[in-house]
């Protein structure tokens, strides 16, 4: 990420349903952060589901037109989309740079949803909008560094891939949170899981599994040297906070880097998001005299 603060300080706001009831508290960080650095959001009106791992599970249709509905009802407001949840920006960019590559795709997006898409605006997650804002806006805000918190910086697979239809992450190792977070005064921890799955859109078929693999991160992360967790997904972050197979006294916390910037920023609001974690956060924030 980039120092230098640019003009990109306008989004229009797409919440999508997981930030709207399970993931309330990075719904409330975000909005919260973001207004802390001067960002205005526009929430989109009448947004409508992005369909998620639901709709592309049954239809590769109505997977593009969901989000495609969006996108439209979007562009009156002539800003660029934001889209914090990992799924749903990866669901409406999918669909963006799919009618933009094909324009048959288009045609027939078009006729399932009735509008037209000029294709003005494009879509950017959380840390592409702090790309765009540049860390020097971030930087200057901090007033609460969060010294003593050595955490890894947790993408998931949602964020950076299919790498030909998201730009500007290298899908490998992606390091846009792990600078965030240095800025913020912690200290991320170097691990190689940062974009493995934590198997969320499996955790009612084959519970079993995704507790194997909420496991091999839980424990990949300790051996990394870290005592929390950091991510950008509603999914992943419910996911690890709610299976982690290990004694209550022994779970990691699991942070939205949103609720980080609040922290850092010192923002009086920011103890009672975390009071809404499973894995309470707060025994381990008051042992770093970050509380």
């Amino acid at each position: 990420m980039t120092e230098t603060k640019t003009a990109a300080k306008r989004f229009a706001y797409y919440p999508g349903c997981s930030l709207k009831s399970s993931g309330g508290e990075y719904d409330h960080s975000t909005r919260a952060a973001l207004k802390h650095i001067g960002v205005e959001l526009t929430e989109i009106p009448d947004w409508v589901c992005c369909g998620a791992s639901s709709a592309h599970n049954l239809s590769h249709e109505l997977a593009l037109a969901l989000p495609l509905k969006t996108l439209i009802l979007a562009e009156p407001v002539g800003l660029d989309v934001l889209a914090p949840c990992a799924a749903c920006y990866n669901r409406l960019k999918v669909a963006e740079t799919s009618v933009a590559q094909d324009p048959d795709v288009k045609k027939r997006m078009e006729e399932i949803v009735e509008k037209p898409f000029g294709g003005s605006i494009k879509t950017v997650n959380i840390l592409d909008a702090l790309e765009q804002i540049g860390l020097g806006e971030t930087r200057a805000r901090v007033v609460k560094p969060l010294a003593g918190l050595k955490a890894v910086c947790y993408y998931g697979c949602l964020l950076t891939r299919p790498p030909k239809k998201l730009t500007g992450s290298d899908p490998d190792n992606p390091t846009g949170m792990d600078n965030l977070l240095a800025v913020l005064g912690a200290e991320p921890k170097f691990w190689s899981y940062k974009t493995d799955c934590c198997g969320a859109g499996h955790a009612m078929a084959r519970s079993d599994v995704v507790k194997t693999l909420v496991g091999k991160l839980r424990e990949s992360a300790e051996e990394a040297g870290a005592e929390a967790i950091v991510t950008a997904c509603p999914m992943c972050h419910a996911n690890i906070d709610m299976r982690q197979e290990t004694e209550p006294g022994n779970r990691m916390p699991v942070f939205f880097i949103t609720e980080l910037m609040g922290l850092a920023f010192g923002l009086p609001q920011a103890q009672s998001w975390l009071k809404k974690h499973l894995v309470d956060p707060l025994p381990l924030l008051k042992k770093l005299n970050l509380l």
